[in-house]
């Protein structure tokens, strides 16, 4: 019995899963935190694998490993290796400013005509999360750092290329040895996914040089091997392995409801939305990902809950004992902004209060409602982009809730699936691993359950959708 690894380095923690690389049947895990904030050296996320990989009883035994990782992390090497500046993590924000330049110096002036050409280029419009935009910010605030910069990679690239044996030190030779995947890559503002290939011009035009830059693999090609003999997978970015782990496939779209939201298809064509609203990127399989990602999805039932005095299990319970349509109650849940669509300065709002339907429950669904709703506007960006839909896979912490379960199957239109609970990026980085040990991906088996077709007599989507416009 071969076992495959799998590693999810995110914003928060560390996991890691060991598997059967044959049948997928989990073996072992281990876990450990990550600190907090938006600027972290990336020597934490190596500490926090080590712990990871000792609680879930070391990795000597395991054949492959792939990482999966947090995208569009800032990590500046210098021509030794060394680590120049903490990695700004994707949800850092100072670069804000920075993407704005990048679009009207694209557009001389005109951002209409810049955001033309970025998602003609790269498939996506700049926006603070994207690696592009946190070197230019690095050139014009940390012009001494920005100089030193011989390689820039990703996190997961990072942790790939530690697990190889490089680190401080290696110098030009360990420079050469960094290697990413296409969907990493695609979230970097520097590389074309339609095309396959970095754009240095649009590098050098943020950093005001080029440096060295991981080698983007092919989704079944080897990253070398660690220091154990173990072979590397190429690795992926959070979102492309969590599509492997769910076992999305080809008209599939992921649906997935954490503290934020995020809403993306696996496709045979890669998208251009000029919009902003459609990040064009590439999954870890050889097809494209578009994506559409919300700020509001689990935190707007946390808050709710708080506001009731109640736990999420007393929360959920209230959402289905109200009725569809919450009485009438409609909450816009823009509480922390918005990103789809694009209004980061909104706040949240409720309406149709009455006397008769001011109630906890309906409270309750209303939240759910608002969420699923603005999930289900991120399902329309991406088919207004021409992506199929055959089915939703509904994943995250969210999807277990039964009320979240009757809202999407009522609200979304099309098939609803929820895979079972797991670790789907870890899982989906295990399974890419198992792929570049044997030259396929296997099929493990994908326990999941189909939710009963229903329909929005309420009108909820009409209703949120006409409200929610009076933002624009």
């Amino acid at each position: 019995m071969a076992l495959v690894a799998g590693i999810d380095s995110s914003t928060q923690s560390c996991k890691v899963v060991v598997r059967d690389a044959d049948t997928g049947e989990l073996v072992r895990q281990g876990r450990a935190g990550h600190p907090d904030g938006t600027e972290v050296h990336p020597d934490h996320w190596w500490t926090a694998l080590q712990k990871a990989v000792a609680e879930a009883g070391g990795l000597d035994d395991v054949a492959a490993i792939s990482v999966g990782g947090q995208q569009h992390g800032m990590v500046c090497l210098d021509a030794d290796g060394e680590v120049v500046r903490p990695a700004l993590l994707w949800n850092d924000t100072r670069s804000a400013g920075a993407a704005v330049e990048l679009i009207n110096s694209a557009g001389n002036g005109d951002p209409i005509a810049g955001a033309r050409y970025w998602a003609g280029a790269t498939g996506t419009v700049p926006v603070a999360s994207l690696t592009v935009t946190k070197l230019r910010w690095l050139a014009e605030n940390e012009p001494d750092n920005a100089a030193k910069v011989a390689a820039v990679c990703l996190p997961h690239d990072w942790l790939t290329w530690r697990l190889a044996g490089y680190g401080p030190g290696s110098g030009t030779e360990g420079l050469a040895a960094l290697a990413t995947d296409r969907s990493d890559a695609s979230g970097t503002g520097y590389y074309s996914t339609a095309e396959g290939r970095y754009l240095p011009d649009v590098l050098g035009s943020a950093l005001g040089h080029v440096p060295a830059l991981p080698k983007v693999l092919g989704p079944l090609e080897p990253a070398g091997r660690t220091t154990a003999g173990a072979l590397l997978g190429a690795g992926a970015g959070d979102n492309a392995a969590a599509a492997l782990g769910a076992g999305a496939e080809l008209g599939d779209v992921v649906m997935s409801l954490g503290t934020s939201g995020t809403v993306f298809a696996v496709s045979d064509t890669a998208p251009a939305d000029a919009s902003g609203l459609v990040a064009g990127f590439a999954d870890a399989a050889g097809h494209y990902l578009p994506l559409v990602c919300t700020l509001n999805a689990t935190r707007v039932f946390d808050a709710t809950a708080a506001l009731l005095g109640v736990d999420l299990a007393e929360f959920n319970r209230l959402a289905l004992s109200a009725e569809p349509g919450a009485g009438g109650l409609t909450l816009v849940p823009y509480f922390d902004g918005e990103r789809t669509p694009n209004l980061p300065d909104a706040t949240g709002s409720l309406h149709g209060i009455t006397r008769a339907n001011y109630t906890p429950g309906n409270l309750a669904r209303a939240a759910v409602e608002g969420v699923v709703c603005s999930l289900a506007d991120g399902l329309a960006a991406l088919l207004d982009q021409g992506v199929a839909a055959r089915r939703i896979l509904l994943v995250g912490g969210g999807a277990q809730s039964g009320a979240v379960q009757d809202v999407a199957a009522r609200l979304l239109g099309t098939r609803v699936t929820v895979p079972r609970p797991g670790e789907y990026v870890a899982d989906g980085a295990a399974r890419q691993a198992a792929a570049a040990l044997t030259g396929h991906f296997p099929a493990w088996a994908a326990d999941a359950v189909d939710l009963p077709g229903k329909t929005d007599d309420a009108g909820v989507l009409a209703r949120y959708r006409r409200l929610a416009s009076a933002y624009a």
